[in-house]
């Protein structure tokens, strides 16, 4: 990968021109709705249990792929950040003297914006899941629902 030069840059941040062709392929299978449509207003992940309610609609023909889920009080839920940068491999998040590599922090600019959050599970209404614990923006993409077994959301 060989480094660009952005102006949008913070202090000490690194960006790079990603690869061209792409190893894999995913469906979306759903989206997720929450009250936030900004990113500087979604909670940090500590602040998510807490939070408002959100939902979770599931797309056909995924849907039967819901049986029994009502009986798990937490679930993992694996979503796509679309709306991230791609190419930092340096961040300076808090605009400070230095820069962290993208590896150690939870920033949504990452190479694959996937992120992951542990939710309470609050109700279960035919395609659409009602849980606690979300921090991403208004339709992000869903891509995986997992059970949580022993996680505490």
């Amino acid at each position: 990968m060989n480094e660009v030069g952005t102006d949008d840059l913070r202090p000490h941040e690194r960006a790079v021109v990603p690869p061209q062709g792409f190893d894999a392929q995913l469906w979306f299978i759903g989206r997720i709705r929450t009250p936030w449509t900004r990113r500087g207003d979604c909670p940090h992940r500590g602040d998510a249990a807490d939070g408002p309610d959100c939902r979770i609609e599931l797309f056909e023909p995924w849907v039967p792929g819901l049986t029994g889920i009502e009986a798990h009080a937490n679930l993992q839920i694996l979503y796509w950040m679309d709306r991230a940068r791609r190419d930092l491999v340096l961040q300076n998040p808090k605009f400070g003297e230095r820069a962290t590599g993208t590896f150690a922090l939870r920033s949504p600019v990452r190479p694959n914006p996937i992120a992951s959050s542990v939710v309470r599970l609050l109700a279960v209404e035919g395609p659409v899941l009602t849980v606690r614990g979300l921090d991403c923006l208004d339709g992000t993409p869903l891509l995986d629902i997992k059970a949580a077994f022993g996680a505490m959301a």
